[in-house]
């Protein structure tokens, strides 16, 4: 089959598009015929070697997809092949950037008619973070106030629509060409970062979702109240250490499984949530689209057409 990979950790010079071999079915597992897959920042910091040295090559990238059900092995009964799918990898597998994936079916959920390929896999991962950052870990309730940095981001941008459809006040940063865009999702208040000091204009947010890292961290602590609670996902495996004692820190512990999958159909049925903003790139595209991913001013998703 065709994949994407890299042959070691670096820059975009690592990477490939060739021949590796077909994935085949283990205990509970299903292979998908892989339609699209999504790109995801986490993906060029394993090429970087970020969080950890891999120590086999060649390694195919990639966290969540959609496609369809090509082969189950013996005693899978969830799915069936021919079922349309959309997925994400559990902790520790990639490998979606190929035309095929083995995973275990109970991280699968079907994928909703209304949506296509590009589209479902467009929700899948980043959808997951925001629900388990917004509902399970912050815990967000009708009336809070809640900032959330980096607006136009594929998973910030699915966090704009869920406190809003939870009944939240938010607030969020987003450069000046992106205002439009993330007011569209739902934003009540909209920060231009680049010219605004948050610290002084924000204040006694319940909630913080920081989506963004860097200078982001702190300015999350400073404008959260006493009892006020910060979730961070771009800086590492743990939460940063709190600089004050009356707030809490907190790294969402994102799961993987089919009922949060079946939650984010849930919500684009309701019409509570949006397909975010597309860029897609055929999957030999890979170079072109770890350049864009790598730059972080994408708004909203990347995406490959793998068929």
């Amino acid at each position: 089959m065709k994949a994407a990979y890299i042959v070691g950790h670096g820059g975009l010079e690592v990477l490939r598009y060739g021949d590796v071999p077909d994935p085949v079915a283990g205990p509970g597992e299903v292979v998908v015929d892989i339609h699209a897959a999504s790109v995801n920042g986490a993906d060029w910091k394993v090429r970087a070697g970020h969080y950890s040295r891999l120590s086999a090559f060649p390694y195919v990238l990639g966290r969540d997809f959609s496609g369809v059900v090509a082969s189950c092995a013996a005693g899978v009964s969830d799915v069936a092949v021919g079922d349309p799918v959309f997925g994400v990898c559990e902790m520790g597998q990639e490998g979606a950037y190929a035309e095929k994936i083995a995973i275990k079916s109970a991280l699968v959920a079907r994928k909703p008619e209304s949506l296509s390929h590009v589209e479902a896999a467009a929700l899948a991962l980043v959808g997951l973070t925001a629900l388990v950052s917004i509902e399970d870990t912050l815990g967000l309730k009708r009336g809070e106030t809640i900032l959330i940095h980096g607006g136009a981001g594929g998973v910030a941008g699915f966090a704009i629509e869920l406190a809003k459809h939870i009944g939240a006040h938010v607030i969020t940063t987003a450069s000046a060409a992106n205002h439009d865009y993330v007011q569209s999702l739902g934003a009540d208040r909209v920060i231009d970062y680049r010219k605004e000091d948050i610290t002084k204009t924000v204040s006694d947010c319940d909630a913080v979702f920081d989506t963004v890292g860097g200078d982001a961290t702190s300015v999350s602590f400073a404008v959260l109240k006493p009892g006020g609670r910060a979730a961070f996902i771009a800086g590492g495996n743990a939460p940063p250490p709190p600089p004050r004692p009356d707030v809490r820190s907190l790294r969402p512990r994102v799961a993987r499984d089919r009922p949060h999958l079946e939650r984010i159909c849930a919500f684009v049925a309701a019409g509570a949530v949006r397909v975010p903003e597309i860029h897609s790139f055929p999957l030999s595209s890979v170079v072109e689209a770890h350049r864009v991913s790598e730059g972080r001013h994408l708004r909203g998703k990347l995406v490959f057409k793998v068929r």
